[in-house]
C-alpha cells in the first residue's frame, strides 16, 4: 500500500516538475514569436514573416507587395544581404491598438528588437517595439503606426 502511494506521489511530482520545466510564460511565447519573425526576415524568408503578422498587418500589406517592398529596402537601397538582431525582454500591456483608428487590443506584449546592419552607408542599428498577441492560439506581429 505503501508502495503505490509513494510511487503516486512521485509521478504527481515529477508531472509538476516537468511541467515547471518546460512551460513557457506567455512573455516568453511572445519574445519567441519575434524571435522567430526576425529570423525569418533575417534569412529574406519574407513569405513566412508575412504569414506571422497580426490580421490588421496583413491588410496594411498585401503579401505580394510585402515581399517585393521589404526585400527592395533592405536589400536594395542599404546594400546589405542580411542583418542582426537582438530580441529584448518582453513587457504585457492591456489595451493597445496600432493606430489611433484600430479597435483595441486586449493584451498584447511589447518587445523591443534592435536590428544591426552593416551596408553601403555605413554600420547602424535600428530600433523598433515589436508587439505580438494572440490570434486563434497562434502567435501574432503588429508594429505601432499611431500619431505620438
Amino acid at each position: 500500500m505503501w508502495k503505490i502511494i509513494v510511487l503516486t506521489v512521485g509521478v504527481i511530482l515529477t508531472g509538476i516538475l516537468l511541467f515547471i520545466l518546460f512551460h513557457k510564460s506567455p512573455e516568453e511565447q511572445a519574445g519567441d514569436a519575434v524571435e522567430t519573425f526576425y529570423t525569418y526576415e533575417q534569412n529574406a524568408d519574407f513569405t513566412d514573416s508575412w504569414e506571422m503578422f497580426h490580421p490588421y498587418m496583413k491588410e496594411r500589406f498585401a503579401k505580394t507587395h510585402y515581399l517585393q517592398d521589404r526585400a527592395h529596402v533592405f536589400m536594395d537601397h542599404f546594400d546589405v544581404e542580411t542583418f542582426g538582431f537582438t530580441v529584448g525582454s518582453a513587457a504585457e500591456m492591456e489595451d493597445w491598438q496600432p493606430d489611433d483608428e484600430e479597435e483595441l487590443i486586449e493584451v498584447v506584449y511589447k518587445v523591443p528588437v534592435e536590428m544591426h546592419y552593416e551596408g553601403k552607408y555605413g554600420n547602424f542599428t535600428l530600433v523598433q517595439n515589436v508587439f505580438a498577441t494572440e490570434v486563434d492560439g497562434e502567435w501574432t506581429i503588429l508594429w505601432d503606426y499611431k500619431q505620438h
